[in-house]
């Protein structure tokens, strides 16, 4: 049978992956072809197939992930009204990534379609719990009327502790089954992007109430220092 495409004669060889990721054999193939088979002139060598629509996945995944975050940064920034919250809550990214890169080891030191799709998700979580925090050091300060800043950076820590727990707890134990699912047939794409959200998911829970109070008491007092000024100059009835 002879193949075309584009005009021109096709040779289609295929092959098999297992027990290992795709994309290093790919890579061991290409450095193995040119030294053990020469190549005439006019012919070249094309790796597609399944490798193809992964690389192609993967790009178009990065790229959006970078759209995502400006896009949240961009609406943080409008619903706190400065760019130094958005900042200090967008600190909770590379604190998730700390977790997640944990998470690609373990679940085999490739980061392929479903390790990226489980950083997007964690991504997202940990800027929610963020959000929270934040939120609340505003209420208390704007709506409840606590004036002196950093009790209400502390109480915020507080009283947010327990709700950041209870929806990291609830989502982790959602994913534990998909996590421990590994070599089973059909978990190829859910166990490693569930191992990744759920190592992530650990790093910025914790690290989210220790460093975003710390961080909002160092850089976030402008706001708080202005309206205990402000407080201090309005005249008493």
């Amino acid at each position: 049978m002879v193949l075309r495409e584009n005009v021109q004669r096709r040779i289609v060889i295929s092959c098999n992956v297992a027990g290992r990721d795709l994309g290093s054999v790919v890579n061991d193939i290409r450095q193995a072809v040119p030294q053990a088979v020469p190549m005439p002139a006019g012919y070249r060598v094309e790796y597609g197939g399944q490798f193809e629509r992964q690389q192609s996945a993967s790009e178009r995944l990065l790229a959006l992930s970078v759209l995502a975050i400006a896009a949240v940064f961009m609406l943080l920034v409008l619903a706190f009204g400065r760019a130094r919250d958005a900042l200090i809550v967008m600190v909770n990214l590379p604190l998730a990534l700390i977790g997640g890169v944990v998470g690609v080891f373990l679940s085999g030191g490739v980061l392929n379609v479903a390790t990226m799709i489980g950083f997007i998700t964690l991504l997202g979580i940990a800027t929610r719990n963020g959000i929270m925090l934040v939120t609340h050091i505003h209420h208390l300060m704007n709506i409840e009327g606590v004036r002196d800043f950093r009790q209400a950076v502390e109480r915020g820590a507080k009283e947010r502790l327990v709700p950041i727990l209870m929806t990291a707890a609830a989502a982790g134990l959602a994913l534990i089954p998909l996590a421990v699912r590994g070599g089973q047939t059909g978990s190829e794409i859910q166990t490693p992007m569930a191992i990744v959200i759920l190592c992530g998911l650990a790093s910025s829970t914790f690290l989210n109430m220790a460093v975003v109070p710390t961080l909002y008491l160092r850089y976030g007092a402008l706001r708080g220092a202005n309206r205990m000024i402000g407080a201090e100059k309005m005249p008493r009835k």
